[in-house]
């Protein structure tokens, strides 16, 4: 049985890294194609065995960082070059593989970094900003260097996700050697779509396994204030319909939280397999870990 899982170099909000070694317990060993409608980070897709890779996120931005970061497939000293290049040209700090800048290695608080990178990082944000949105890097570096790795557009269409307190790390370094070496293996194909215009268009075979991390109805994370009720039940005809074609599905959504459930997803899933899943996740707004209860669901 696998036991080191990896971590997604977008360090998505919601990533299921953490919670890898469950899911992965309820998976089918035998998956021609992993098929996913909400890859998110691609924590999944990085953990998981297929002979083919279908990924989909209604999220452009998202799906433009994993394009550019496969093309890097196979040039990785390239990519490197130009992260640490643009690194020192916003005078931002990073601290990997035994070499530091801007401060000093070792023991850095989170507020010394933050104050460090703060004039370098909204210099960083306003070039992309005001030079067309176009340079992929940078918005990566953003994503890096910016509040709880999020990213946040306003309603004219500019990131504006305040600075963070982390820079670049071992763990961004060694989370982006993972995910080249697994990507350049296994080839995904990548798609932006929304779920049921990106489900619908698949002719589905036998040994697919279909994985869902949708955005959660009753939770408050703000990836999940683009989902509402019609969402929820759009998603579970979806999953019935796979049912019926006889394709494999494996779900991931909270029924309960601080108080709350979720009487659509919860009364559909007791048709099916439900296998709780132990998870803590912390706000970002307070830090504080939440009573939920996370269930996977399967058809199988």
């Amino acid at each position: 049985m696998k036991t080191h899982f990896l971590r997604s170099p977008l360090f998505y909000v919601g990533g299921k890294e953490k919670l890898m070694p469950q899911i992965a317990c309820y998976l089918p060993a035998n998956i021609k194609r992993l098929i996913e409608p909400f890859v998110g980070g691609g924590s999944v897709f990085m953990n998981v065995e297929a002979e083919e890779y279908l990924l989909n996120d209604l999220n452009e931005w998202i799906i433009k960082i994993h394009r550019m970061l496969n093309s890097y497939c196979g040039r990785e000293d390239e990519f490197f070059e130009k992260i640490f290049s643009l690194i020192s040209h916003y005078c931002l700090s990073f601290d990997c593989n035994g070499m530091s800048s801007g401060l000093s290695s070792g023991n850095r608080s989170s507020e010394e970094i933050k104050n460090h990178n703060s004039d370098g990082y909204y210099r960083m944000r306003k070039d992309f900003n005001d030079g067309g949105m176009q340079d992929t890097m940078l918005l990566y570096l953003l994503l890096i260097y910016g509040f709880n790795h999020m990213t946040r557009f306003n309603k004219k269409g500019k990131f504006n996700l305040p600075v963070g307190n982390l820079d670049f790390n071992d763990n961004a370094f060694k989370a982006l050697n993972d995910y080249f070496n697994q990507s350049g293996r296994k080839h995904p194909q990548w798609n932006n779509q929304d779920f049921m215009t990106f489900l619908n268009g698949i002719d589905y075979g036998k040994n697919d396994l279909v994985y869902l991390d949708p955005p959660y109805l009753i939770t408050s994370s703000e990836y999940n204030k683009m989902w509402n009720e019609e969402s929820e039940r759009h998603l579970i005809i979806m999953l019935d319909d796979l049912d019926k074609r006889g394709v494999r599905f494996a779900v991931s959504n909270v029924i309960t939280y601080c108080g709350r459930r979720n009487d659509i997803f919860g009364e559909w899933a007791s048709q099916y397999n439900i296998h709780p899943i132990n998870s803590h996740y912390k706000s970002y707004r307070d830090n504080s870990k939440k009573k939920k209860q996370e269930v996977l669901v399967t058809n199988y």
